[in-house]
C-alpha cells in the first residue's frame, strides 16, 4: 500500500480536487495531510459549544460552486452528500453613523437601491459582461500555455488595440478610485470596498477595483452559499468520492523530504522515516519556502528560483472570532437580521486607514469587521433558535509593533498572546453592542483564534495570512508564486505545486488542483 501514481502533499481543497480528478481518471493516488484531519482550511468544529457547527477559517464557497471544479465534480459529490444552500441577500454594508446598503442578488434592484448611483454599478457588472472571454480565462487558466496565448490573439483582434489597453486601464484601477469616481453612497462603499480584503489586496492596490467588480457578479450569480450541515461536509464528500476510485488518504502524516533520483520525484520520505513510492508524480499543496526550502533538496533548485522562493512575502494577518448566541442576532438596522455576510466600515478612507496602520505593524484603532451569519443561510448550524456570528478581522499585522488606539500594551516580542487575542476581540465586541441589539445579553460563548493560532492550525497560513500570500501585482497571475517556475511546474519535470501560493491564488475554487489533474490526465 505504499505504492502509488500519484501522492499529493497536503489536503486543502485543491488537493482533493486534484486527487478526485486523478483517481477518477483510473489513477493510484495518495494523499498526505500532517494534521489529524483532513481539509486544510476547511474545518468545521462544535468549537464553543455542542450543537453549534462552526467553519473554523473558511466558509463562504461562491467560487467554488462557480468553478470548473465544481462543474466537473458536481454530480458525484452530491451523489456523496455534498448540499448546498444559497440566499438572495448575500452582502451588506454598515457605517458606524447607521447607514445601510444590501447587495441582493437581483441587479435591477441593486440598481434602483443606488439610485443615482445606480448606473456605475450597471457599468461595472456589464464590463465584467463584455470582457468575460478575457477575464475568465486569465482567473482560471494556466497563463504559460499557448492556449492562453489563443485566447489573448482573439480578444485582442476582436477588441482592437485601443480598446484592449482602455480595459487594461480600468482593470489596473484601485478600488478605491473606482468606487469614489461612480459612487457617493457611503454603505455601498462599505459593503463593496471591504471585498478587496477577501482577495488579499488593499483598497489602493492595482487591480482591487476589478476584483472588487468580479467578486459583486459571482455573488450576483450564487450569492454566499454554504455547505449545509457545515463545510466539513464537502470534505467528507471528496473522500468518498476518492475513496470510491480506490484513492487513499492518510491523516498524521507528515512529509519531510521529497525522494529525488535521477532528476525525477520517486516517492516522499515522512517524519517517521517512513517512505511512500510514487510512479508518476509528487503534487505538493504547500508554501513555496516549504517547497523549494525543506522538500526539495537545496541541490536541485536553481539560484534563482531559490531566491525568488526565499523572497515571496506573506499578507496581512487575520483573526476570528466564533460566538454561540441563546437566539438569532437582532440588529438596530433590522433588515441586516438574515443577511449573510456584513460589514460593518465606514468606506475607503477608513478601510485604507485600517490597512495601512496594520502594514505598519498596528492593531487598527477602527477595524473592518466581518459579520458572517451562516444561520442565515443554513438555520441548521445551530441547535433550534440559537444562532452563531462567523467574524473575521483581516487587518492585521503578523508581527505586533502597537496598538494605533493605545490601550493594548504589546510585549517586546511583538507576539500574540491570549492576553492580547482577547483585548482585541473585546475592542469588536464592543463596536458590535452598538449595531447588534441582543449580542451581550444572548452571547453564550465565544472563542477566539489569533493569527499565532490560524498558523498552528495550518503550516500554510504563514504568520496567519489566510491567503497563502500577498496577492499584489508582482505574486499574482504569471507570477504567483514565482516568475521562474512555468504555471504549476516546478524544477523537477514530475513534481508539481499547487494550492493559494500559487495561480490562480487563493478562496475556495480549486483551480490550481484542476489545472494540475487536466495536465497530468492530457499527458496520461
Amino acid at each position: 500500500m505504499n505504492d502509488f501514481d500519484h501522492i499529493i502533499i497536503g489536503s486543502g481543497l485543491n488537493s482533493l480536487v486534484c486527487a478526485a480528478l486523478l483517481a477518477r481518471n483510473g489513477s493510484k493516488v495518495c494523499v498526505l495531510e500532517r494534521n489529524q484531519q483532513l481539509g486544510g482550511c476547511i474545518a468545521t468544529n462544535e468549537i464553543t459549544l455542542p450543537g453549534f457547527q462552526h467553519d473554523l477559517l473558511s466558509s463562504w464557497h461562491p467560487l467554488f460552486v462557480t468553478s470548473g471544479a465544481y462543474a466537473e465534480l458536481q454530480e458525484d459529490l452530491e451523489r456523496h452528500g455534498l448540499d448546498y444552500a444559497y440566499t438572495e441577500f448575500p452582502a451588506a454594508g454598515l457605517t458606524s453613523q447607521g447607514e445601510s446598503f444590501i447587495f441582493t442578488r437581483s441587479r435591477k434592484a441593486n440598481a434602483e437601491a443606488l439610485a443615482e448611483d445606480g448606473p456605475g454599478y450597471l457599468a461595472a457588472m456589464e464590463e465584467i459582461e463584455a470582457h468575460a472571454e478575457l477575464i475568465f480565462p486569465l482567473l482560471s487558466q494556466q497563463l504559460q500555455r499557448f492556449s492562453f496565448v489563443r485566447v489573448l490573439a482573439k480578444c485582442g483582434w476582436n477588441m482592437g488595440i485601443k480598446k484592449l489597453l482602455t480595459f487594461a486601464k480600468s482593470s489596473l484601477c484601485s478600488a478605491g478610485d473606482w468606487l469614489n469616481q461612480t459612487s457617493s453612497n457611503r454603505a455601498y462603499h462599505a459593503c463593496v470596498a471591504p471585498w478587496v480584503l477577501h482577495v488579499g489586496l488593499g483598497p489602493e492596490s492595482a487591480t482591487s477595483s476589478m476584483m472588487a467588480k468580479v467578486v459583486l457578479f459571482t455573488l450576483e450569480a450564487v450569492g454566499l452559499p454554504v455547505v449545509k450541515g457545515g463545510s466539513y461536509n464537502l470534505v467528507s464528500a471528496f473522500k468518498a468520492l476518492i475513496e470510491e476510485h480506490g484513492g487513499t488518504l492518510l491523516t498524521e502524516s507528515d512529509v519531510s523530504e521529497i525522494i529525488i533520483q535521477n532528476k525525477r520525484a520517486t516517492g516522499v520520505k515522512l517524519t517517521d522515516a517512513s517512505t511512500i513510492l510514487a510512479r508518476k508524480t509528487v503534487i505538493c499543496n504547500v508554501t513555496p519556502q516549504q517547497l523549494y526550502g525543506q522538500l526539495i533538496a537545496r541541490e536541485h533548485i536553481p539560484d534563482e528560483l531559490h531566491t525568488q522562493a526565499n523572497n515571496y512575502r506573506f499578507g496581512r494577518a487575520d483573526m476570528q472570532i466564533h460566538i454561540a448566541m441563546d437566539k438569532p442576532a437582532q440588529w438596530k438596522n433590522a433588515e441586516l437580521n438574515n443577511v449573510a455576510m456584513i460589514h460593518l466600515s465606514d468606506g475607503i478612507d477608513a478601510l485604507s486607514k485600517a490597512v495601512n496602520q496594520s502594514h505598519s505593524g498596528l492593531l487598527p484603532e477602527q477595524a473592518t469587521i466581518v459579520v458572517g451569519q451562516p444561520c442565515a443561510v443554513d438555520p441548521s448550524r445551530a441547535p433550534d433558535g440559537k444562532w452563531i456570528l462567523w467574524l473575521q478581522l483581516q487587518e492585521l499585522p503578523s508581527l505586533i509593533k502597537g496598538d494605533a488606539a493605545g490601550d493594548i500594551q504589546i510585549p517586546e516580542s511583538g507576539e500574540w498572546n491570549d492576553e492580547i487575542k482577547e483585548l482585541y476581540a473585546d475592542r469588536i465586541i464592543r463596536r458590535l453592542n452598538e449595531v447588534i441589539i441582543n449580542l451581550d445579553s444572548n452571547t453564550l460563548k465565544r472563542v477566539v483564534l489569533s493569527p499565532k493560532d490560524l498558523q498552528t492550525m495550518n503550516v500554510n497560513l504563514v504568520g496567519g495570512d489566510p491567503y497563502s500570500g500577498d496577492c499584489a501585482l508582482d505574486q499574482n497571475l504569471f507570477m504567483r508564486p514565482t516568475s521562474h517556475a512555468k504555471n504549476h511546474d516546478t524544477c523537477i519535470k514530475n513534481v508539481f505545486h499547487i494550492g493559494a501560493s500559487t495561480h490562480p491564488g487563493p478562496g475556495l475554487n480549486g483551480g490550481s488542483g484542476l489545472l494540475v489533474a487536466k495536465q497530468l490526465s492530457r499527458g496520461k
